[in-house]
């Protein structure tokens, strides 16, 4: 795991390009703390800070070379069967001097070109120089793990891993603000679009090439969907191969020449990597977080329960309200771009502590989306099959209306999530998908119309909405699954865990994302997955013999923070008087004052819905914004 950066031009760089390396270098040092450097000729600068996991030898160092110093390349991620793949290359002739899985890809490379990537299992992005052709290759994962923001303008192709890079060797960036526009319903912005106009992000299972001062983009991998025409694999069987195939993908992500250990939330998905995890490393380290005096959000005695049956050395990251104040300013002083999933604050404090301990874990990333984890996949399916319940809550719609609705407790939560049902049943899929994925409010109301035009809104609505959600009227369950894998879990999912991780240095590992296990996971049924009364069915009766009855039988809990809490108790002086003061938001011009006001008030109210998210939203936005922008 590593930061990169750098410019290519078909032109030669002006020297104040390379006078900035120094400081995009410095400027990843969170993603890379034990070695940085560049390469630079008069057409290209490639920058690298290094994150040692794989032959933490100096020999495997980036920017590195080839044999004959015409090919170079930086590398973010890990390959898993760089050994395989090594033995493959050896016997054709090629020969080795370090034991990196990065001098491995750069011959693959050399060796077949773009074909390369589809022979790779792991995380990555990087990107290749050819000084001899002076043309550029870049590729991203097939799931979007690691990232890679660029952008290409005046025949100069600008990227990096964290936008802060990107912006010192590009400066005078413009919001983006269709793309501020999805934020403020989604709590992030999606690939391909970045908070800045003409800087965007690879999409997964993508790869780019510039010669000539023409870029060409291509896909080299796209999310298969189930071929209804033939019969799908009898369950008995499914299970086995699904048993098979993530049992291979753990074990291969235990390869590693630091300390490794796992999270263990307590939930299925990292009770299940846990335990698989367990019976190929002795003494396994696990972590989980508590959230002290908030019974409602705290999972400890399910994690220790899996813990005890594995023998694990557990270690309880424990956040009381002194953590609350300094992991809220880590989490925004470590943010290149807006985002507000409030549960990325937890993942922080978690990778802080688990720093200490180890520099790699394994975590259950990926399996909702997979296996329909979540209640939003319940809903959808209750919806889609109806039934006189459903057919009834709509009717009790003006009731629950007027009950308190929040995520403080079982009772208000589920009222929320009630009235978000009937709220949902008579809209088309694609609305309904595009509701439940964001805030659940009329982000419509919250930017100033002289900021944010109805003219703009429209486009937004035509360009951006539509476009995020092509296939969704009239999909089957299996198309719902298939967008949360292209939107939500490279969107969302993974990019919080990639920065925040990243901020302490550490490497996060993701064995349901192992490509052999996703595709053969969407090739199956829906029913394989979910009904009414079950969710991840096939992937609870696979493992359900090595867990404690106590972590399969209970229902699904989101690594949820109490966010409404710590905003109007612990951090109620800096919400009031910075976070929201609204006379520093009316002289910005962004915002609709008087939204925010509303806002505000229902935020500090017995019923404050989802005013917490939407708040938290507000204040990464005008955060990042003032640090970007406060001098301009």
């Amino acid at each position: 795991m590593c930061g990169i950066a750098g410019v290519y031009s078909t032109t030669p760089l002006n020297s104040s390009v390379f006078e900035r390396g120094e400081q995009v270098l410095n400027s990843m040092q969170h993603r890379g703390p034990n070695h940085k450097a560049y390469f630079k000729d008069t057409h290209t600068i490639l920058c690298h800070t290094r994150l040692a996991i794989i032959d933490t030898n100096e020999s495997a160092n980036q920017p590195f070379s080839d044999a004959s110093g015409r090919y170079l390349i930086v590398f973010n991620g890990e390959i898993f069967n760089f050994r395989e793949l090594r033995n493959s290359l050896t016997d054709i002739g090629i020969t080795f001097s370090t034991q990196s899985d990065t001098e491995v890809l750069l011959n693959l490379y050399i060796s077949e070109g773009s074909n390369c990537l589809s022979k790779l299992n792991g995380f990555f992005s990087f990107c290749i120089y050819d000084t001899q052709h002076n043309s550029l290759f870049a590729a991203t994962d097939r799931y979007g793990v690691k990232p890679f923001y660029y952008t290409f303008q005046n025949n100069h192709f600008v990227f990096s891993s964290e936008l802060k890079a990107l912006e010192i060797f590009n400066p005078q960036n413009e919001i983006d603000k269709l793309s501020l526009r999805t934020y403020l319903h989604l709590n992030y912005i999606p690939q391909p679009y970045s908070i800045y106009e003409n800087v965007f992000k690879l999409e997964p299972g993508k790869y780019l090439c510039i010669e000539n001062s023409t870029l060409i983009k291509n896909t080299y991998y796209s999310l298969k969907k189930q071929n209804k025409k033939t019969p799908p694999t009898p369950f008995n069987e499914a299970k086995q191969k699904v048993k098979e195939l993530l049992e291979d993908a753990v074990k291969i992500r235990l390869v590693s020449d630091v300390p490794l250990g796992c999270f263990l939330s307590g939930g299925i998905d990292s009770s299940i990597i846990t335990a698989l995890a367990a019976k190929n490393t002795s003494k396994l380290k696990t972590f989980s977080v508590e959230f002290k005096n908030q019974p409602f959000f705290n999972e400890t005695e399910y994690a220790l329960a899996v813990s005890k049956m594995h023998q694990t050395e557990h270690t309880v990251i424990s956040v009381d309200n002194d953590k609350v104040s300094e992991a809220f300013q880590k989490v925004l002083d470590n943010l290149s771009e807006p985002f507000a999933d409030s549960s990325a604050i937890a993942v922080y404090v978690l990778c802080h502590e688990v720093k200490k301990h180890v520099t790699v874990a394994l975590s259950g990333d990926g399996a909702d989306e997979l296996f329909a984890g979540y209640l939003k996949h319940q809903a959808e399916y209750k919806i889609q099959n109806l039934h006189l319940a459903e057919k009834f809550s709509t009717l009790l719609l003006p009731f629950l209306k007027l009950l308190p609705k929040s995520r403080n407790n079982s009772f208000t939560n589920k009222i929320r999530q009630a009235t978000k049902l009937a709220q949902s049943i008579h809209l088309t899929t694609q609305d309904r998908y595009w509701q439940w994925a964001g805030n659940n409010y009329p982000v419509e109301k919250l930017l100033s119309p002289s900021y944010f035009t109805p003219k703009q809104e429209e486009v937004f609505v035509k360009n951006r909405k539509n476009n995020y959600l092509p296939h969704l009227n009239h999909a089957g369950f299996n198309e719902i699954l298939l967008a949360d894998q292209q939107m939500v879990l490279p969107g969302d999912m993974l990019t919080k865990v990639d920065r925040m991780s990243m901020a302490n240095s550490v490497e996060v590992r993701t064995p349901f994302l192992d490509y052999r296990l996703v595709d053969f996971v969407n090739s199956l049924p829906a029913h394989y997955k979910l009904n009414r009364h079950q969710r991840k069915i096939i992937l609870t009766e696979t493992f359900k013999e090595i867990l404690p009855p106590a972590v399969y039988l209970r229902s699904k809990k989101g690594f949820e923070i109490p966010l409404h809490f710590w905003l109007t108790h612990i951090l109620k002086e800096k919400v009031q008087n910075e976070w929201l003061n609204t006379k520093e938001i009316e002289n910005e011009n962004i915002f609709n004052v008087p939204e925010i006001k509303k806002i505000k008030q229902k935020l500090f109210s017995f019923n404050p819905e989802n005013t917490p998210a939407i708040a938290w939203a507000i204040i990464v936005f005008r955060y990042w914004h003032k640090k970007n922008y406060s001098n301009a």
